[in-house]
């Protein structure tokens, strides 16, 4: 017998003398749950709350907010439709992993925002590129609007093309695994600047 198959009897075993014909209680939907700006507010606590810098723009001052993340002389990489200007930046057409730890900086869009998580979802569409982009430089840029932001992770799964490579995102890269000394950007980006378009 498979492990699996073990378990499985297992759980038949445990309701074997369960009445299936009571149709289980309703659950309520927890009071409180936040939407709109309380939505926002939360997605943006939590997203420092993993030591994130977090800043909101108006979509007119995006460009800028952009910019301004940046440190000055950065070399910086983004996906090829992207829909922001970024001055300067290299066009990911397929760079090598030794082109991309060459650069400082990626900007990137998001798919979705988690506010009870702070976490960013990346479906690697076009104006994400792909996973690769996201990992190797120190410092991730990341746009996210203001309608991208669900409630909770199974608002996002229901949102989300399990087809598609997801990379789930809650702050910069960190590790404690050695001596559980924190020490980040082992397996992605030193820094994440959330920018916010309200």
């Amino acid at each position: 017998m498979s492990a699996r198959e073990e378990i499985l009897a297992r759980v038949r075993a445990a309701l074997a003398n369960v009445d299936d014909s009571v149709a289980p209680e309703e659950v309520p939907v927890p009071a409180g749950r936040p939407a709109g700006d309380d939505l926002v507010d939360r997605f943006l606590e939590r997203v420092a709350d993993y030591r994130a810098v977090v800043k909101t723009c108006t979509a007119r001052g995006l460009a800028k907010a952009v910019r301004d993340a940046l440190p000055e002389g950065a070399r910086v990489v983004v996906p090829a439709r992207l829909g922001i200007d970024v001055p300067g930046a290299v066009v990911d057409d397929g760079l090598t992993a030794a082109d991309l730890d060459a650069c400082d900086a990626v900007v990137t869009a998001a798919r979705i925002g988690i506010a009870e998580t702070g976490t960013i979802v990346l479906d690697h569409g076009d104006d994400q590129g792909r996973r690769a982009i996201s990992l190797v430089p120190d410092l991730h840029v990341c746009v996210v609007r203001r309608d991208q932001v669900v409630a909770d992770v199974p608002d996002a799964v229901a949102l989300l093309d399990p087809a598609r490579p997801l990379t789930w995102i809650s702050g910069p890269s960190a590790t404690s695994d050695i001596e559980l000394d924190r020490v980040e950007g082992v397996h992605g980006p030193r820094t994440l600047h959330v920018l916010l378009v309200r």
